[in-house]
């Protein structure tokens, strides 16, 4: 027996899940998710990870407590200690979903895989269901690299990382993204040795190249090595023994590796092909304005359709096809304005376009910038390594782009995010008053506004 449903979700993450518990306010929801509820954010990435730096950042200050006058005995890190930290704090949440969930009328979860089967017809553990509306959302997972002997290595990726509990006295990290540039930092703070090997020319490649190298001078001042423009080839080796070789006839040996050069979408895994919907080159699911795919009443969210692949954009994802599928509103994903953070120190978050994006786009471009040396309130928590990057036109005055790397870039970025999506211009971030002093001076004086010190 086919059993009927109103909406079909498949993939519990960050788009996936709440959607799932709205879709149910309109009609039966069919709620399919193959391993836990809160997918990679809550599970393997975000919170844990962040979780885990906290403790780095922690060892990391003790360590430089007598810059500030106070004599503290070197951390002792306690790896174990601090995975089980993670853990509850990961736990406490799930479980909030699970019982949000558990609460909603007209949701049927099914904590297993699903495969289509049919046009339009699902199969989970023996069950078989049809839908009149369906959202894909089943995410992304480890690129595993094609490097010779892999699969005969013991090797980590950043979901089993995560549960490491000692230390490694070395760790590889192959891939200076921002997933194997956070691990990196974590593990160097933690107090192993690391070594990054990066394919391309600097770290962070997606970023402005001054961010990039901000970044690398701290990855220096930490001690981590880091080789750019160098490819993994090779690995051999056993458990505490593994040796890296690069194309470049570099050799490396380390206790551990990590495999951190990229992610695939997961539809290869879904019988995507009964939907009748296209996949780009990558296995991406091209999607239009308002997330619909190639396929009648079926939309692809999150990570699944591409582009800007983050679990803020996730979330808008899903609040954009509630609101224009189920309540007829006018809402799609035209010129919102999309920030991102790296999770690093210095810290990373950027919006907008790069210099090099908006020349190429062939704007006159006006560049603002204000070293974090510049600013008082760095220099008195000794974290002034790094800098604010506007990019503005210079015929309009509008901000294309901000860039920062920096102490608390992460939530200082929101202030560019906000004037973009207000269309305040350069000129009215410079106009207003920062309170001082603040890290944020940094953002008005970059600007050209008033924080500036005197002498500067």
């Amino acid at each position: 027996m086919v059993s009927r449903y109103d909406t079909l979700v498949l993939g519990g993450g960050m788009a996936g899940l709440p959607l799932a518990l709205r879709a149910a306010r309109h009609g039966s929801v069919a709620f399919v998710e193959k391993e836990t509820l809160g997918g990679t954010c809550l599970n393997r990435g975000c919170i844990p990870t962040k979780t885990m730096i906290a403790s780095s950042t922690v060892a990391h200050q003790a360590r430089r407590a007598a810059e500030f006058g106070v004599h503290v005995s070197a951390p002792d890190v306690d790896l174990a200690a601090v995975v089980d930290r993670k853990d509850r704090l990961v736990e406490s949440i799930r479980r909030g979903s699970y019982r949000t969930v558990e609460k909603a009328d007209d949701v049927d979860f099914f904590q297993a895989e699903g495969r289509f089967v049919g046009p339009r017809r699902l199969s989970v553990g023996g069950t078989e269901f049809d839908a009149d509306r369906i959202f894909l959302a089943a995410g992304m997972r480890t690129a595993i690299s094609p490097i010779d002997s892999l699969d005969q290595t013991p090797y980590h990726t950043a979901r089993t990382l995560l549960d490491l509990r000692e230390l490694p006295a070395h760790l590889i990290v192959i891939g200076g993204g921002y997933i194997g540039c956070e691990f990196a930092q974590m593990f160097r703070r933690y107090g192993p040795r690391v070594t990054v090997v990066q394919r391309a020319p600097r770290l962070l490649p997606d970023e402005d190249p001054e961010i990039s190298a901000a970044v690398t001078d701290g990855f220096a001042a930490d001690g981590i090595d880091v080789m750019v423009g160098t490819e993994c080839v090779a690995v051999r080796g056993t458990a505490g023994q593994i040796q890296i070789e690069c194309a470049e006839g570099t050799t490396l040996t380390g206790s551990d590796l990590l495999l951190a050069a990229g992610r695939v979408p997961n539809s290869d895994r879904l019988g995507i092909e009964h939907l009748g919907v296209d996949l780009d080159p990558d296995g991406f699911i091209p999607v239009d304005d308002n997330l619909h795919t190639t396929a009648e009443n079926v939309w692809a969210i999150g990570d699944l359709r591409g582009g800007p692949r983050f679990t803020h954009t996730a979330r808008d994802d899903a609040d954009i096809v509630y609101r224009s599928v189920f309540r007829g509103e006018d809402r799609s994903t035209t010129g919102r304005v999309v920030p991102h953070a790296v999770f690093v120190d210095p810290e990373v978050a950027s919006v907008g376009l790069t210099e090099a994006q908006a020349h190429g786009q062939g704007y006159d471009v006006l560049i603002g910038r204000q070293e974090f040396s510049g600013v008082p309130k760095a220099r008195a928590i000794g974290n002034r390594r790094g800098l604010v990057k506007f990019v503005a036109d210079a015929a309009t005055d509008r901000i294309l782009g901000c860039h920062i790397a920096g102490p608390e870039a992460g939530n200082l970025i929101h202030e560019a995010v906000i004037a973009m999506v207000a269309n305040a211009t350069y000129s009215d971030i410079a106009r207003a008053i920062h309170v001082h002093p603040t890290i944020a001076e940094g953002i008005n004086t970059a600007a050209g506004g008033i924080h500036r010190e005197i002498g500067l």
